[in-house]
């Protein structure tokens, strides 16, 4: 069989024409067939086969399509659990402006009568709790005892008792009192004691009835500076010497006993 001769020439000039259509309706049939290829993409897999329409806008293909938000699926309803009521917050009122506030009505408050204050009456002075009589110092005179002045007429009697040695060996005899001292003599001396007790002291007669050089001989309470306030105050005993043969022995030892005693009440 023969086949047939195309004119060469009117056939190479009609090429180029020809090529570019068909080059343009591939090129069209390749775009239809990828827009289909990437539709089919998007169905699951092993779904039912459909026609799809494919429809191309300007608008819509000038303005991009805003996809709606995924609607969230509700979870699985959890069980349910008792829910402790949310504290209720107090609303708070909202407060007026300075600016717009009302000023309150300023209430008249009446004087009210002062009561008169009466003062309570001042309380009982305390009454001073009566103080016990200091215990003064008295001296004891005991006629015929053997410590102790005892105060007898001059003249006549028997010599004077000797009642132990003087501190310079010499007799040392019982005294007897010209005048009795005084509490007022006494009490100065004897504040420092401490009584009840008594004193032993030893003195050297002088005239005027006047003793010297007096010396401690014991006391009792020990330590109770009764014999040592003795001795300080013996410048103003008056003592009279004692007697022996019927005559003052002058400047002869005596020994003179002070008893510190309680007397109270009695006079000074």
């Amino acid at each position: 069989m023969a086949l047939p001769r195309f004119p060469l020439p009117r056939f190479r000039e009609g090429f180029p024409r020809r090529a570019a259509a068909v080059a343009a309706a591939l090129a069209i049939e390749l775009l239809i067939l990828w827009a289909l290829l990437s539709l089919g993409v998007g169905s699951g897999a092993g779904a039912p086969e459909a026609s799809t329409i494919a429809t191309f806008d300007a608008r819509t293909m000038s303005e991009p399509e805003t996809e709606p938000a995924p609607e969230i699926e509700p979870a699985e309803a959890a069980p349910a659990t008792p829910q402790e009521p949310a504290p209720t917050t107090p609303q708070v009122q909202p407060q007026p402006s300075p600016e717009t506030a009302t000023p309150p009505t300023p209430s008249v408050v009446l004087p009210r009568e002062r009561p008169i204050f009466v003062p309570p009456a001042p309380p009982a002075p305390p009454q001073p709790e009566a103080s016990p009589a200091p215990s003064r110092a008295t001296a004891v005179i005991r006629p015929g005892a053997q410590y102790g002045p005892a105060d007898r007429p001059r003249g006549g009697g028997a010599d004077s008792e000797v009642v132990g040695a003087a501190p310079d060996g010499s007799p040392l005899y019982a005294a007897r009192w010209y005048r009795e001292p005084s509490q007022q003599e006494l009490a100065g001396y004897l504040s420092g004691a401490r009584g009840p007790g008594w004193g032993l002291i030893a003195c050297r007669t002088a005239p005027d009835w006047r003793v010297e050089d007096c010396a401690i001989l014991g006391e009792s309470p020990a330590q109770s500076n009764i014999a040592t306030a003795a001795k300080a105050a013996a410048w103003q005993f008056l003592v009279r010497p004692p007697r022996v043969g019927g005559e003052y022995q002058v400047g002869a030892w005596v020994r003179i006993r002070i008893t510190y005693a309680m007397a109270p009440g009695a006079g000074g």
